[in-house]
């Protein structure tokens, strides 16, 4: 029986032996206590129990015989299911948990990530936010980079329901974005883009800041990498640094054309 396999389901939470009857009764099929015991080398009385345990879960089910009764396992695409559910949840808990860890205790955490795959990864962490998202941005950059970006990222981003307040320069690309805001769950201002061509992004949620350096052409995805600090601290810095331009971006009006 493999070993990895074993490993894998203590990770979601089996125990060594609980994983052992499981594994084998997805080779066995429906059968009693005393053919687990047999198969797995348990003790009967032990097996029984464990397999009463795991019917409790919901990881097996029973059959009733005449003169007893016999187990089965459940298919392992519902332990994926339930596992990815276990995963959700916990995320969604963190700032709670976060919260009731004292404050000197609470270390500032900052991860690094190289390349385009790192790039992709700190924009997955963003959908995990449970505030909206606030954003410095070049419109075309990342789409230059990801052409899929509105269709994945973005569209992911909306299935969520997370929002995002963003400022970009006011450039073709800019507009462009700026003109779907509605339908794409965010707000958009637009500053000169001659002075504010803001080369990388950074997006600021919950207790974090993340940032994607990207390159600049000319050697492939290497010099690309993406940053995320976790500190409650720095976020609210940042947090106030982005309110204070959002205050300025939301000053400026389109210039009247003169007609003489």
């Amino acid at each position: 029986m493999a070993k990895d396999i074993i490993h894998i389901l203590e990770a979601v939470g089996f125990t060594d032996e609980q994983a052992q009857l499981y594994t084998r009764g997805l080779q066995m099929g429906t059968a009693p206590a005393s053919e687990y015991a047999k198969a797995t080398g348990l003790n009967r009385i032990t097996s029984y129990n464990l397999l009463e345990n795991l019917v409790r879960q919901g990881y097996f089910t029973v059959i009733r015989k005449v003169r007893s009764k016999w187990y089965a396992p459940i298919a392992p695409e519902y332990i994926a299911v339930e596992a990815r559910k276990n995963v959700e949840a916990l995320e969604r808990a963190l700032p709670e948990l976060r919260s009731l860890q004292a404050a000197k205790y609470r270390k500032p955490r900052v991860r690094f990530f190289e390349g385009w795959e790192g790039i992709r990864h700190v924009y997955s962490d963003t959908l995990t936010a449970q505030t909206e998202i606030l954003n410095f941005a070049n419109s075309a950059l990342v789409r230059t980079y990801w052409p899929g970006y509105d269709d994945e990222y973005v569209a992911e981003r909306v299935k969520r329901g997370i929002r995002l307040r963003g400022i970009a320069p006011d450039d073709a690309a800019g507009r462009r974005v700026h003109g779907e805001d509605r339908r794409r769950l965010r707000e958009i201002r637009l500053v000169p883009a001659k002075d504010f061509d803001f080369r990388n992004e950074i997006n600021i949620y919950d207790h974090k800041v993340a940032i994607c350096s990207f390159d600049s052409g000319l050697k492939g995805n290497r010099d690309m990498f993406g940053v995320i600090m976790e500190s409650k601290e720095v976020a609210e810095t940042q947090k106030q640094i982005f309110e204070m331009a959002w205050r300025y971006a939301g000053m400026r009006r389109p210039k009247k054309r003169m007609t003489w």
